[in-house]
């Protein structure tokens, strides 16, 4: 049985001191629930919100990694540097990082099997941009996007995988995929995913739900069946605010 799983991408935002308050605060809204709930917050906060939150039940992310093991790659953190720190979850491919820092299908393939090499869970970010919405391309780019990613990746990582569908063209701008079509993709993902492992397999993998997800639409977006979650930006930066989304 899937849990809801609500997760907040910090993006470039918050010092450290701004993070340990952020944790104070959330953490005395908080209560546990079936709804399992992480933070993505800037390499450098990593430390300071594990301690943080400790024992709570509120997970830790980090934003990116690579794929290698170690070596001269000046300004990149290693799986291993966050396995050290505790870091539960990373985020993988997000659009962001496929638009400004050349991310490709073939470095998100590595970087998920690197991540779960060292116990962490990616989230995997999929999705299309206004254009080929517009198309009507989506499912093709999504499919393509998610096949590649998960290409060599056993039965048992598949279960554990994460994967967001964030279609590009509503992260950040204010503008959301209505539900129905979010759920229609969310929906397709998985069917990607029994095409390849089965049904057995497909049917255990999270897929959420990210672009412009904000407490007064959470509701309405994790209502639907085939969301399972979300993965929240700029919301994700208050405390009263995320709580309203992790209350959905």
């Amino acid at each position: 049985m899937r849990k809801p799983f609500i997760a907040g991408n910090w993006k470039m935002f918050k010092n450290t001191s701004e993070a340990r308050a952020f944790a104070g605060e959330f953490l005395a809204l908080y209560e546990k629930s079936d709804v399992n709930v992480a933070v993505c917050a800037p390499f450098t906060q990593l430390a300071a919100l594990k301690e943080a939150f400790g024992t709570s039940g509120v997970k830790l992310g980090a934003q990116n990694m690579h794929f290698e093991e170690s070596g001269a790659f000046t300004g990149e953190i290693s799986a291993g540097m966050l396995e050290e720190i505790g870091v539960d979850y990373c985020i993988i491919g997000h659009s962001e990082r496929r638009q400004y820092f050349a991310e490709t299908d073939e470095t998100v393939n590595k970087k998920l099997r690197k991540a779960f090499e060292h116990g962490i869970i990616p989230i995997l970010c999929v999705g299309e941009v206004l254009e080929q919405r517009d198309a009507g391309k989506a499912p093709q780019v999504v499919k393509a996007q998610t096949e590649a990613a998960v290409k060599g990746l056993s039965p048992d990582q598949i279960k554990s995988l994460v994967i967001a569908y964030e279609p590009v063209w509503a992260i950040g701008t204010g503008r959301t995929a209505t539900p129905e079509q979010a759920n229609e993709m969310c929906g397709y993902i998985r069917k990607v995913l029994e095409d390849i492992y089965g049904d057995e397999i497909s049917e255990e993998v999270v897929i959420q739900y990210g672009g412009s997800v904000k407490p007064d639409n959470a509701e309405e977006i994790m209502n639907m069946e085939e969301i399972d979650g979300a993965l929240v930006g700029g919301a994700s930066l208050k405390p009263e605010d995320f709580i309203r989304i992790v209350n959905f």
